[in-house]
């Protein structure tokens, strides 16, 4: 059987708080996410609907493992924002999340240690409002065979349960599969051994 290593934990649905420190508002959003590319998208709409705000500081974590990590001070003094952020996305153990802390500046300096305090329970408090769920990391794999290869593929389908994501049996059969990361090698070396085309 596969091991743990790409089973991780996000959250089920996106997420917000609202901290307030000697004027400053601090608004928290926590969103799961698959890629850097929706986190591109996410972060260009928070600027557009909250355009008056002084800083949009976030983190986020992707990969079961939390290998892909990113944390951004958005000028804010370095390290005050955008790391205590990646520190409670590490504490609450979560990846595939965007963790983003908005700040409408109230007229009075925090100093370093109360930005990273505000920024810290801005987002703490964010996550805290999310349910928090277990996800198992996916790979897609993409199967080209002949219809003859059909009952022995959907046996694999079954004994691993896979997940079917398109299907199309015309003259030549086509199967977009989710498979569990950690299968990946098990899965390629029976389908190798069937001479059925896979991409990936």
């Amino acid at each position: 059987m596969a091991d743990d290593t790409d089973i991780y934990r996000t959250i089920a649905t996106p997420a917000q708080s609202l901290y307030k420190e000697k004027g400053s508002k601090f608004i928290g959003f926590a969103y799961p996410v698959d890629t850097e590319e929706e986190i591109k998208q996410i972060l260009s709409k928070l600027r557009k609907e909250y355009f008056d705000a002084r800083h949009y500081c976030y983190a986020y974590m992707l990969g079961a493992g939390g290998a892909v990590y990113r944390a951004n001070d958005d000028g804010e003094p370095n390290h005050s924002a955008g790391d205590p952020i990646l520190g409670q996305i590490r504490s609450a153990n979560l990846s595939y999340i965007l963790v983003v802390v908005i700040r409408y500046f109230g007229g009075i300096k925090l100093g370093v240690g109360g930005l990273i305090q505000a920024y810290k329970t801005a987002a703490a408090e964010a996550i805290a409002q999310a349910t928090v769920v277990e996800k198992v990391e996916t790979a897609t794999l993409q199967l080209n065979f002949q219809y003859e290869h059909l009952n022995t593929i959907m046996g694999l389908v079954k004994e691993y349960k896979l997940e079917i994501k398109e299907q199309d049996f015309n003259l030549n059969c086509r199967l977009q599969l989710a498979v569990r990361k950690n299968l990946v090698p098990t899965i390629s070396a029976k389908l190798a051994g069937m001479a059925i085309s896979e991409i990936m």
